[in-house]
């Protein structure tokens, strides 16, 4: 029987030896597999006489059974270790932050929140939308608006002009956003309130000036309206838009061929800190040009100037992007860099509302 005490020793110093559940499961198929030792011992018990087979047979027996009992002893406890050590390699340390969501990390782009403050302002007054296309016909952005032939905004110096087409018409990409108030009139009639954002596009490129840029118009027409209602309607914007309790405006005499007075908007302000502070100070700072609509204007709408009157404005959306939010240049809007977006950019879930703030 000494061969089955050395095998049984010689199988169980290998179990015990064993350090993870692959190693164990090699033990048990070298002993109790089809061509195990302990298989192989088990083969042999056919050839034994009645005599033989009780005595070997049972020793063999035995031996298969011990160990079996002691890979299922073994298997449990690697197997209990290999969690154990899993355990400890897979925690998570919950002081980490959770990383945000694409929608938390997404960012809305200065100038589109600037057109929602503008659209959120100008809705609560009553005023609608109003579009049109980028790509122009002289007439439109230029002649119906009173631009007499020869003026100097109708030189290439300004203004990005096409190849003439087959009727001699040189259509242009608008300087303006003023067209689609020509647009407007010739297909609604008085009253009209509208605010027209859109591109513009003009020969011009440093840090104040981009050849593409955003404008914003708007237009009042109706029967009774009068410099006295325009003023009303631009300081309760800047007030709404600066986010400001009061705001002293300063109307300059200045010249718009489609405007009758014309004047340059000054709002007060503070410059003497890196960040412009409205409502305070002693500095003053254009922001907007305005006007009583020409009459020419007017008859271009298909209106008659002798029934009804208007006024209107516009501004630079990136410019007073820039100033409201401490925007140093201009090309940056454009350059389509993260980091910039990430700095300047809006959560796109904070829609600006007038009770709710509008640069949350």
């Amino acid at each position: 029987m000494s061969d089955l005490e050395n095998l049984k020793t010689s199988l169980l110093a290998e179990i015990a030896g064993t350090s993870d559940e692959a190693a164990i499961e090699a033990v048990r198929v070298g002993a109790l597999g089809k061509k195990g030792s302990v298989s192989e011992l088990l083969k042999t018990l056919g050839s034994m006489s009645a005599e033989e087979r009780q005595t070997r047979g049972a020793a063999i027996n035995a031996l298969k059974n011990e160990i079996t009992d002691a890979i299922t002893e073994r298997k449990s406890v690697l197997k209990d270790a290999a969690i154990e050590a899993r355990l400890k390699a897979e925690t998570i340390d919950i002081s980490l932050p959770v990383r945000s969501s694409p929608a938390e990390r997404g960012r809305i782009h200065p100038i589109s929140q600037i057109v929602d403050e503008i659209t959120a302002i100008f809705g609560d007054m009553g005023f609608s939308i109003a579009e049109g296309p980028d790509v122009e016909t002289d007439y439109y952005n230029f002649t119906a608006l009173n631009f007499p032939e020869g003026h100097p905004a109708r030189e290439m110096h300004d203004t990005f002009f096409f190849q003439p087409d087959e009727n001699g018409e040189r259509k242009v990409l608008r300087t303006h956003t003023s067209p689609v108030q020509i647009r407007t009139m010739e297909v609604q009639k008085p009253p009209i309130r509208i605010i027209i954002p859109g591109k513009t596009y003009r020969q011009d490129s440093d840090a104040t000036h981009s050849p593409m840029f955003h404008q914003v118009e708007g237009l009042v027409v109706d029967r009774k309206s009068h410099v006295g209602n325009m003023r009303w309607i631009l300081e309760e914007f800047c007030k709404a838009f600066f986010e400001v309790d009061s705001v002293t405006m300063r109307f300059r005499p200045s010249f718009f061929p489609f405007t009758e007075p014309s004047f340059e908007v000054d709002i007060q302000c503070d410059r003497s800190g890196p960040i412009i502070k409205f409502g305070e100070g002693s500095d003053w700072m254009e922001i907007l040009g305005c006007g009583m609509v020409h009459p020419n204007v007017l008859r271009s709408g298909g209106l008659d100037p002798d029934e009804f009157q208007g006024f209107a404005w516009g501004m630079g959306l990136d410019r007073i992007a820039m100033l409201k939010y401490g925007m140093p240049d201009l090309r940056d809007f454009f350059n389509a860099d993260v980091r910039w977006m990430n700095h300047y950019g809006f959560r796109p879930l904070d829609m600006p509302t007038l009770f709710g703030g509008l640069s949350q």
